[in-house]
């Protein structure tokens, strides 16, 4: 049966504008780094998908080495696209990254040219784009001059690669200086990636004065703490819950006594709010609009649609900004 989008899918998205570009981005963006590999299901894949365009996600958020195993991500979306979405390309945001380890040898790995311009090359043989709407630096390579990585992504918008460019992970010093090289080639950089959550709030110390000054916009990843800012975990870790895997980025050492009590606290000031805490997360996340986008991640479709609604309550009292403050200092 042939994929036909709702018709009312931009009545209740938000959108925003994107630094002081003209492109607007919805104000939650779907992200494949979980759960989109070839040892997950085709099937599940495209109904997130699906259901994430249908509730007006338009951006769709993609690495050279999301999987499992790297690059299947980019094959899995690059499948549905063709067989489900290929009609709606013009009303799409797709982005990929490089900088991470992606394939053995020297060059498969962090900024030099010769690695961006593969990993490119590779990224859209994967997806079967003729071009990605935004291509990020994945990371700051401490061994290249910054001169050649912003070189590469100023080259890949000047030959229709891309038309959007942007950096992730880069400190406040990073970026003023990546901002400043691209803007001498003639490119503006759009956006920057960073980790932001109640629980991690590096962004706060400086990049985001450096974002507004330098007119970028910004998409936040792991917006719920790898799954910390929900229920999940306040009767126990579950059973293939991320904390109960192996590989991944939480540990089961991360759920402590204290973190354990914190959520608790969360969870219960979100109630309060008539949200459950994931959508309490997400909307802190978005808070008085000093980001863009925030970027979430699902196993099922019913966890796109739940935390769509986030988007019901952006409002904080100045209380529960400082309940909230108070409970992350404990």
């Amino acid at each position: 049966m042939n994929y036909n989008a709702k018709q009312n899918r931009y009545e209740n998205m938000k959108y925003n504008r994107c630094g002081s570009s003209g492109l607007m981005l919805p104000a939650m963006s779907l992200g494949l780094w979980h759960n989109f590999g070839d040892v997950d299901s085709y099937e599940n894949s495209k109904e997130m998908v699906t259901t994430a365009f249908d509730l007006g996600i338009t951006h769709f958020d993609l690495a050279n080495n999301y999987g499992p195993p790297a690059g299947s991500a980019e094959k899995t979306f690059g499948r549905i696209l063709k067989k489900e979405l290929a009609s709606y390309r013009d009303e799409m945001i797709i982005s990929s990254k490089a900088g991470y380890e992606m394939w053995l040898g020297p060059y498969g790995n962090f900024g030099s040219r010769k690695s961006m311009m593969a990993s490119l090359d590779q990224s859209l043989e994967r997806t079967g784009l003729d071009y990605f709407d935004i291509f990020y630096s994945h990371r700051p390579d401490p061994d290249t001059p910054i001169e050649e990585t912003m070189g590469a992504l100023a080259d890949i918008v000047k030959r229709g690669k891309a038309l959007y460019v942007g950096i992730s992970n880069y400190n406040a010093e990073e970026t003023k200086e990546a901002v400043k090289v691209l803007k001498d080639l003639g490119v503006n950089p759009l956006i920057h990636q960073p980790s932001y959550s109640m629980f991690d709030r590096w962004i706060e110390d400086g990049l985001q004065d450096v974002l507004k000054d330098e007119g970028l916009g910004s998409i936040a990843y792991s917006p719920l703490a790898q799954g910390m800012l929900t229920s999940k975990y306040l009767k126990g870790i579950p059973k293939d819950s991320r904390a109960d895997k192996e590989n991944t980025f939480l540990e089961k050492s991360d759920i402590t006594k204290e973190k354990l009590s914190q959520i608790q606290n969360l969870q219960d000031l979100a109630v309060s709010r008539n949200q459950s805490l994931a959508q309490m997360a997400l909307a802190w996340v978005l808070r008085k609009d000093k980001v863009t986008s925030v970027i979430i991640g699902a196993s099922k479709k019913e966890q796109i649609i739940e935390n769509v609604k986030a988007l019901e309550n952006l409002e904080f009292s100045e209380k529960e900004l400082e309940d909230i403050n108070q409970i992350l200092k404990r």
